[in-house]
């Protein structure tokens, strides 16, 4: 991903990051493309299963702005743990690897000793090859996650983001000492208790994501454009004005290259 110029302005989006989306999972992922290149937003296009990494990567190698990343989401992980082969091929393709981590809700508990063991195996591959940026999910598993960041995943192998991060404020100060950055949605703003852990994270770490289309925004799938809105509402989280969370989220992501090693 290019370095972002906060000083560009073609528009309102202009520069603004989307650090986690899953622009494959709406109706036309070309257009959904089109629309960040245009706008100028810099994007991470998750996917869920390493079988829909060839199609986002072909597509958005044209582009300046989006970046895909190799998944193999742990809600799918029951059905889908085979594909762990061909992730770990498609892998040296990858700066990027998204979604994976843990997901301990009651739907996905039954596998999650499984989860535990391919989440092990990516982060362990992931060390071995260096250099990689990691968007985590970490359901009811945040301190899990963190354990095993800390032991397959140290900071000079690269840096994990932690997306929609619902731990307290104790295990977010164990995941900075880790060496993690946290992607912040509009979501994850909405009650008092969220909005308390979230500012209480150094606004060094902290980048900014929609969770498109699973997120909604004036009842429709949230889009990267709508990260627009979570600039603002972490601004008032933060109390500072939204065009220094924009400022600020451009520079973190440039240090996040750094950090990783790019």
């Amino acid at each position: 991903m290019s370095s972002p110029d906060p000083n560009s302005s073609l528009d309102q989006t202009q520069g603004l990051v989307d650090f986690h989306c899953h622009l494959d999972l709406y109706p036309d992922l070309e257009s959904a493309i089109a629309e960040c290149e245009q706008r100028g937003i810099y994007t991470l296009a998750v996917t869920t299963t390493p079988r829909a990494w060839t199609r986002n990567n072909e597509l958005a190698s044209k582009t300046k702005y989006v970046r895909p990343a190799l998944g193999l989401h742990p809600q799918l992980v029951a059905e889908r743990s085979e594909e762990i082969g061909l992730w770990e091929s498609l892998l040296p393709e990858a700066r990027y690897v998204g979604e994976i981590g843990l997901d301990a809700g009651p739907r996905f508990y039954k596998s999650y000793p499984l989860q535990v063991e391919i989440f092990g195996r990516i982060l362990s591959a992931c060390a071995d090859a260096g250099g990689r940026i990691l968007s985590v999910h970490s359901v009811r598993s945040a301190g899990r996650v963190i354990d095993m960041l800390t032991s397959h995943f140290p900071p000079n192998r690269g840096r994990a983001v932690l997306h929609w991060f619902t731990g307290n404020a104790s295990e977010a100060r164990r995941a900075v000492q880790a060496g993690c950055y946290f992607s912040i949605n509009r979501a994850m703003l909405d009650r008092p208790a969220s909005r308390r852990m979230v500012a209480s994270i150094p606004p060094e770490r902290l980048l900014t994501e929609t969770d498109g289309p699973f997120t909604v925004f004036d009842d429709r799938p949230s889009k990267p454009s709508d990260v627009s809105t979570t600039v603002s509402e972490l601004a008032d989280a933060l109390g500072i004005p939204p065009s220094e969370v924009r400022d600020l989220v451009a520079h973190n992501l440039r240090q996040l290259l750094k950090d990783a090693g790019g």
